[in-house]
């Protein structure tokens, strides 16, 4: 027997108004333009009234920008809007970062070994602190101090940095500042941040001694998307760690470091992998 190669690995997300018969619909038409269809998950969500399809597929290059043509009677027929990702090119990451680097370096070593499919195109700091990280890997490193009164010119050079790294994905790994509502809008879902608490309890600064001062049992940490609103976007995913009464602040931001990184690793692989569907103020993850 001889062995099928595919040259494409293409993840298609499908969003349309929630009805029978659309993966009906779509799947047949897919498989009969040639495609290899490898794997299929789909969710109708009962309060938006959305059908969410996540689908990957697999087959010749040339077959990808057929796809267009593929899709347009189904946009018109079942009104839905439709993306594609190909699995074989890497998401190019920027991250940002401010003095604490456990997440930044969990992310470099996830991606060293290959378990995180990315690319990291440069790192950004308002401080000089993992400048020696940054460069002992390899990577471009940034450093774009800001006051209050200079955090205009500060993100029109974060936002020239976007562009010039061709990066896909922001990550703010425990970068501490706030992004202005316009740079936040420009953002949109695209830009993923780290909340070291289990989200909506204790937002804002501190929030292990927060969550310490009210004596809680469990801590945790959130990915989500970042809005204007502040610790308030769409959540990819989260976590927790138990704590006794016996723990400090000191223990509780010591035992929360672990589970920032791997919440935060874990909402960049699915990001990357075209997992997650924006849902109103909501996800959908197909993990």
């Amino acid at each position: 027997m001889i062995a099928t190669t595919h040259s494409a690995n293409i993840v298609l997300r499908i969003i349309a108004p929630d009805r029978p018969g659309i993966l009906a619909a779509i799947a047949p038409a897919v498989a009969a333009d040639g495609w290899d269809i490898r794997e299929a998950a789909v969710y109708g969500d009962p309060d938006t009234q959305q059908f969410f399809v996540r689908m990957h597929i697999a087959g010749d290059v040339q077959m990808v920008e057929r796809l267009p043509l593929l899709m347009a009677p189904h946009e018109t027929a079942l009104g839905l809007s439709w993306d594609s990702r190909d699995l074989g090119m890497p998401l190019k990451l920027l991250i940002a970062v401010s003095k604490h680097d456990h997440c930044l370096t969990d992310i470099i070593h996830k991606v060293k070994i290959g378990s995180l499919p990315v690319e990291i195109a440069g790192i950004v700091s308002n401080h000089e602190n993992c400048r020696p990280l940054a460069q002992w890997h390899g990577y471009p490193f940034h450093c774009l101090p800001v006051t209050a009164a200079t955090r205009a010119q500060q993100e029109a050079a974060f936002s020239d940095l976007i562009t010039s790294s061709g990066a896909d994905l922001v990550v703010l790994a425990r970068y501490m500042q706030i992004l202005s509502n316009d740079f936040s809008a420009r953002l949109a879902g695209r830009c993923i941040n780290i909340h070291h608490s289990f989200l909506p309890s204790f937002k804002g600064a501190r929030p292990y001694h927060q969550a310490h001062a009210r004596g809680v049992k469990i801590i945790g940490a959130t990915a989500h998307y970042v809005t204007a609103a502040l610790d308030e976007g769409p959540i990819i995913e989260q976590d927790v760690r138990r704590v006794s009464h016996s723990a400090t602040a000191e223990d509780c931001v010591a035992i929360g470091r672990e589970t920032e990184s791997s919440v935060l690793s874990r909402a960049i692989l699915w990001h990357a992998q075209h997992r997650v569907f924006l849902n109103g103020s909501r996800t959908v993850v197909f993990a």
